[in-house]
């Protein structure tokens, strides 16, 4: 058991406990090497494994271990570095002085739609990233959400294996699936869930009946497609944050993901006709002449028009030439 003063891997000093999970104490420890303080946290190993077992079940903590150091976001708690120390494996990451979400909630209750939906942003945006890098979280839930002193969100343990709670474990995974980014978008969603209704979405063991949403608000709509049980018809993460940001801008959109039903297709109806006094609407194009409406158009003479104009006019013009004529001739 390790305990305050203790040097982790000939290099991590334990200050001082910081919180307290299912592997253990949470410590804020000192980096004798780059002299700076870090967290670190040991790894949640099964219990009653043969050794073989314990020593595979290191080799998977150490890998996930470093493949959590390649995830860089603002959002997301950086891990520095994976070691191993006797028989158990550790992580060194950012330290970063906060709360977690389930002791906050505690404290303050609960959120409004709007601070979940930004919450979900914040989460979402970090889960990109681990996306993008072929990492799953593998057990998002309220323990694992910071809310930092500094008004920021972290998440942390992203890919590592460890105690998850069934509440927020998608079906799949509750079946012995392997977790994916669409068992992400299920846990994101009920971790939304229990923020605004302090209570997970299927109870305590995730294996209960749908908790009937009573505050749920404008988030509605984005919680019930991430929280659907086949994980083919849940909303991509780039869809939820895009329908999340809209409800923090103080929109509220249809959430229409490309898992979604499709809208009913609208048939536009024909162009009015440009005759009989309508008023044809066109849009002109650079170095288009523009159509003249039709009650201008009228008012112009036509083709038709003109030519019997000038037939009449020759005939005024030679009535008077003859009459002209006659008159020299017969009565001069």
């Amino acid at each position: 058991m390790s305990s305050q003063g203790a040097l982790i891997s000939g290099r991590y000093r334990l200050d001082q406990p910081i919180g307290r999970g299912r592997a253990g104490i949470v410590w804020m420890a000192y980096d004798t090497r780059l002299h700076r303080n870090v967290a670190a946290k040991r790894l949640y190993l099964p219990p009653g494994l043969d050794p073989q077992q314990a020593e595979h079940a290191r080799a998977i903590a150490m890998q996930q271990g470093h493949d959590a150091t390649r995830i860089s976001h603002a959002c997301a708690i950086t891990v520095h570095d994976v070691v191993r120390d006797g028989a158990d494996v550790w992580l060194a990451m950012e330290y970063v002085p906060s709360r977690n979400m389930v002791d906050f909630l505690s404290e303050y209750g609960r959120l409004t739609p709007e601070q979940a939906a930004f919450l979900g942003v914040q989460l979402g945006s970090a889960l990109i990233t681990a996306h993008a890098s072929g990492i799953p979280h593998r057990g998002l839930q309220p323990s694992n959400v910071l809310l930092a002193d500094d008004g920021g969100v972290k998440l942390t343990d992203i890919g590592i294996s460890g105690w998850l709670d069934p509440a927020y474990l998608s079906p799949e995974v509750r079946r012995g699936e392997v977790p994916t980014t669409a068992s992400d978008v299920y846990s994101l969603g009920a971790t939304l869930f229990a923020a605004v209704e302090g209570v997970p979405p299927t109870g305590p063991d995730g294996t209960g009946p749908q908790v009937q949403p009573n505050h749920t608000g404008v988030l509605s709509g984005a919680l019930s497609k991430m929280l659907r049980t086949d994980p083919i018809t849940r909303p991509t993460m780039s869809d939820i944050i895009t329908s999340l940001k809209a409800i923090t801008d103080g929109r509220q959109t249809a959430f229409i993901p490309p898992t979604a039903t499709a809208l009913p297709q609208v048939t536009t109806p024909p162009p009015p006709p440009q005759h009989h006094g309508a008023t044809a609407h066109h849009q002109t194009r650079v170095g288009e002449i523009a159509p003249v409406p039709a009650e201008q158009a009228s008012s112009r003479p036509s083709g038709d028009q003109i030519r019997r104009w000038v037939v009449m006019a020759l005939a005024i013009f030679f009535a008077v030439a003859m009459g002209i004529a006659f008159t020299e001739l017969f009565l001069v």
